[in-house]
């Protein structure tokens, strides 16, 4: 019951916005953000149950990339919709950055970090080790976030960064395509659906791709713009909007869903999905940035960045850095976990720009100083950039 209960409120969602679409009543911006981001949290959740479905078909790795390319096509949607906007009035680029380092902020900020924290409060265990097929997450993360030092420093965007972080993303899908396939674990109503039959779940897998997709589509658009609208009318900087409620509204279902895994005691497949998601709006969701820029604006120009943006670009590489260095090891500890979480929220109440450099600055020494103190660490994140994700050192496990 419980189960139908979350199909049948996410499909409502959905639909609420769907018939105001479809009817064509004009409603106030406010309300035009809160009826589509509600609708895009609603497609978030039967995305994320579609993907989960698909694992059956795929390998684990590559379905666990599926999942993460699935999971963030909302955030991808708004982002998209900002950069074609970009190409046509130059102030939507702001609105584009602010959306896209938002995005990857919260979800090591807040994603990562209720991971371990759902999990201490479940088991009270203050660690947990990942699977070593997660290496290859990790190295593709880190190889993205080495590249992504360079864009602050040309303050632009453009074709070079897309082919470089789209061929990290083709590469990592490529890596994961060829591991083991190994049966998902599945939460709520995707394993439901799973116990309906073979050709049942596909059919109902396809419906909610469908569905879901149809939803975003007609949504992100108008909850962009009444994002913006509702800025200006109640004199809240747009760019704060943009960053971190667009975010929310597309990244909480994918974070609910981690914290149900995590709640089961299966910290792995929660953590997992979260890492992919990275991966994938780290690579693709930034690499495309350009592309659908150079298209809207007609001609092979760059999107270039103000200085708010390079210091956010930086501040999010800066952070990406540290966390791949908190998982080189395999291990993910509660420490780790609550320093990701505090400097991530602190800086949320600074607007001073020097301080964004200053926590830039802090997580890189962050970063250096555990490869200092953990050889493990060490030894793992080099390990793995120049032999690959199929050395696996010992694990240490950190408190």
């Amino acid at each position: 019951m419980v189960n139908w209960l979350w199909l049948g409120s996410s499909i409502l969602l959905c639909l609420q916005w769907i018939v105001l679409h479809l009817s064509g009543i004009s409603i106030s911006p406010e309300w035009q953000a809160l009826s589509t981001g509600i609708a895009i949290f609603g497609a978030a959740f039967l995305l994320s149950w579609a993907a989960e479905l698909a694992q059956f078909d795929i390998p684990q790795s590559l379905a666990l990339a599926f999942l993460a390319l699935i999971a963030v096509l909302p955030e991808y949607a708004v982002d998209m919709y900002f950069a074609w906007k970009a190409g046509k009035d130059p102030q939507y680029t702001a609105y584009a950055m602010a959306n896209m380092t938002g995005a990857n902020r919260l979800l090591i900020g807040v994603g990562w970090a209720a991971v371990v924290f759902t999990y201490w409060l479940k088991t009270r265990k203050k660690f947990f080790n990942l699977e070593p097929h997660h290496k290859i997450e990790i190295l593709y993360l880190s190889l993205a976030t080495i590249y992504s030092f360079l864009i602050p420093f040309k303050k632009q965007l453009d074709l070079f960064d897309a082919v470089v972080l789209i061929s990290i993303f083709v590469f990592y899908i490529r890596a994961a395509s060829r591991a083991a396939h190994v049966e998902p674990e599945l939460e709520g109503p995707s394993e439901m659906i799973a116990h309906w039959g073979e050709q049942p779940r596909r059919v109902v897998t396809v419906l909610l791709f469908l569905f879901s997709a149809y939803t975003i589509f007609i949504s992100a658009e108008p909850f962009a713009e009444g994002l913006l609208a509702t800025g200006r009318t109640f004199g809240i900087e747009e760019f704060l909007l943009v960053q971190w409620l667009a975010p929310l509204a597309s990244e909480s279902p994918e974070f609910i869903v981690a914290i149900l895994f995590a709640l089961r005691a299966n910290p792995g497949a929660s953590i997992g999905t979260l890492i992919s998601s990275k991966v994938n709006q780290w690579t693709l969701l930034i690499g495309m940035l350009p592309i659908v820029y150079m298209i809207s604006a007609g001609q092979l120009t760059p999107m270039q960045m103000d200085s708010r943006q390079v210091e956010e670009i930086f501040l999010t590489a800066a952070q990406s850095l540290f966390a791949v260095a908190v998982l080189a090891n395999l291990s993910f500890s509660l420490t780790e976990a609550t320093l990701l979480f505090v400097l991530f929220s602190t800086q949320l109440l600074i607007p001073d720009p020097r301080f964004r450099y200053f926590y830039s600055f802090l997580y890189i020494l962050f970063t250096i100083g555990l490869f200092i103190v953990s050889r493990d660490s060490r030894e793992s994140f080099f390990g793995m950039l120049f032999h690959g994700p199929r050395r696996q050192p010992g694990i240490e496990n950190r408190e």
